[in-house]
């Protein structure tokens, strides 16, 4: 209830042109998401491609099994684009496919972006660059469910 009353506050507070540029922003960086989890999904490299700077930074903070130490594993626009047409996206039962994007934070041409998906978790930091949002950073984390199941423990 409070939440709702301040986001009409803050409605009514700001002027019609900064609504009408953050609408459509948001619209904007809500289909970019798409592009990247749906074009991952399906298999579909353009959509991909279309959502991520060339540029990109994927990462994922992993432990060594052996030695207990942090890695930081790296997937680049160009891998990531590869493995989506390579169809692993497609190996995710439709039934299982999650694709909630939520807008974390939106300032000038920076967007914060969270997605739940099937067995991680995305957030992406993603720009308007050259007058379209793309991604350019991607920090993913398995779930628990995802890690139990890499761990052997079903």
């Amino acid at each position: 209830m409070l939440r709702r009353a301040i986001l009409a506050a803050v409605l009514v507070l700001t002027p019609c042109v900064a609504m009408a540029q953050t609408a459509a922003d948001s619209s904007a960086i809500v289909a970019t998401a798409l592009d990247y989890i749906e074009g991952y999904y399906t298999g579909d490299g353009e959509r991909m491609e279309r959502a991520l700077h060339p540029d990109l930074a994927k990462r994922i903070v992993m432990t060594n099994p052996t030695t207990g130490e942090s890695l930081l594993q790296d997937m680049t626009a160009e891998q990531l684009v590869g493995a989506t047409r390579m169809g692993y996206g497609k190996q995710v039962p439709e039934s299982d496919r999650r694709m909630d994007v939520t807008i974390l934070d939106i300032y000038e041409n920076a967007a914060s972006v969270k997605i739940m998906a099937h067995e991680w978790i995305d957030y992406l930091h993603i720009a308007k660059y050259e007058g379209n949002w793309v991604i350019v950073n991607v920090l993913w984390e398995l779930t628990p469910e995802a890690k139990q199941k890499m761990s052997g423990g079903d």
